[in-house]
């Protein structure tokens, strides 16, 4: 389960800063949080449908590919909104890697695979997507969903 930290900012702004196990359950607890405070701040339908994709997917690069389901091993979850929009904060405790050194989905030799495509989708939803390895261990990605402009 996850150990939660929320509180109003502003007077209605969530901010989440939470800690979950290494496993597929924690990924649906995240996507609930961060939905509930990108909903909130004003996010449509649309908007909210990419950034549970990109949520999703992030979370389970942590657990799987990171933290490889260890239970030693913790996913840490920052979301907050402000004037620019939903920020995200996924980072795991595992070896780390390399974004040059991710296959490309798209290549023919990687169409087929069933597993691959996490990083893409993210990129294609969020308006900003950072990667920062982390010391002695770890990864943090960092997502942006921007408010739309009207």
């Amino acid at each position: 389960m996850a150990n939660r930290g929320s509180e109003q900012q502003d007077g209605a702004t969530k901010r989440v800063d939470a800690t979950y196990e290494s496993q597929l359950g924690s990924v649906d607890t995240a996507e609930m949080e961060v939905l509930e405070i990108a909903q909130q701040a004003g996010f449509l339908e649309e908007e909210l449908h990419k950034i549970s994709i990109a949520l999703r997917e992030a979370m389970v690069n942590a657990v799987v590919h990171g933290n490889k389901y260890s239970a030693q091993k913790k996913v840490r979850l920052k979301a907050w909104t402000d004037v620019q929009g939903l920020h995200i904060v996924v980072a795991d405790e595992g070896n780390g890697f390399d974004l040059s050194g991710v296959p490309d989905p798209l290549a023919d030799a990687n169409l087929l695979r069933e597993s691959g495509r996490g990083i893409l989708l993210i990129q294609a939803f969020v308006d900003e997507f950072q990667v920062r390895r982390l010391y002695p261990a770890g990864t943090e990605v960092t997502l942006v969903k921007y408010r739309a402009q009207g």
